[in-house]
């Protein structure tokens, strides 16, 4: 769907916030993907987007549904394993582990079944089912001595999953191996593998009782605060309102297929 060029151009601007905010302000990042749907809740890119936002939040019946459009309106099947961890982050693994076997997994890229893969492990441990989730991660990828973007978190999945059922010695090696791999420190295998080895780090100075003047309320705190209303600042040609229309909410919750208490299941494993 083709937009006009001041109308793209705004859309891109806050697509461009929600890639940048996610990971470092994930609430901001939902705020920029709620204007963005505003303007163009027709376009699957924004859809896209929005789900991310709204995963990100633990929004999980949002991000679902517009998983759902986006698919839809796409035909693509990237967004299978995500849909997948949505269906447990809403306390569904059962559902999680159905769609772990449908043909889509297997129109998927490497890293989307490696992906798969680790979402039906993390389904497998949420029914109580550990030892079934180790034999799910035992896989080629999991063996292979070469090092791919997702072999830090196969490993470490694999290694947490190993020290659940107790295989203690086992966990330690797989935290190494993740270490190995983890070469941006996305893990924190390390801490892991220092708790198993019964290692305690200790800060070398409490920075608030050691450094005189220190004010309350300065710093971070008051940083954030000033960033509050981001969505509502945002400068659109026409105005914005940063509340969704009815309409797409209305959407929303069809596309979930959930009940409204389902919004409050427990935060994803």
């Amino acid at each position: 769907m083709s937009l006009p060029k001041t109308l793209a151009e705004d859309v891109a601007r806050n697509l461009v916030m929600v890639a940048k905010l996610i990971d470092e302000d994930p609430e901001q990042a939902y705020a920029y993907s709620r204007i963005a749907l505003r303007l163009a809740s027709r376009v699957a890119a924004v859809r896209e987007a929005a789900g991310f936002a709204a995963y990100a939040t633990q929004k999980y019946a949002e991000a679902l549904a517009e998983f759902r459009a986006a698919r839809r309106m796409t035909g693509g099947v990237d967004l299978w394993p995500v849909m997948a961890d949505c269906e447990r982050g809403l306390g569904r693994p059962e559902r999680a582990m159905a769609m772990a076997g449908e043909p889509e997994v297997q129109k998927l890229d490497k890293a989307g079944q490696v992906e798969m893969r680790l979402v039906a492990a993390g389904a497998r441990r949420d029914m109580g089912q550990i030892d079934a989730a180790i034999v799910t991660l035992q896989s080629p990828e999991l063996a292979s001595n070469s090092v791919q973007p997702w072999t830090a978190r196969l490993r470490y999945a694999y290694a947490d999953a190993l020290l659940s059922a107790g295989r203690e010695d086992e966990a330690r090696e797989w935290f190494g191996k993740t270490i190995e791999a983890d070469k941006d420190g996305a893990t924190d295998a390390s801490d892991r593998l220092a708790e198993l080895d019964g290692v305690e780090f200790v800060d070398a100075m409490d920075e608030d009782e050691d450094e005189p003047g220190a004010v309350a309320g300065s710093g971070v705190g008051a940083d954030a605060e000033a960033d509050v209303h981001v969505a509502g600042d945002v400068d659109m040609e026409g105005g914005i309102d940063e509340d969704i229309d009815d309409d797409i909410d209305d959407e929303i919750q069809a596309e979930a297929g959930i009940e409204a208490d389902d919004k409050d299941s427990r935060d994803k494993g």
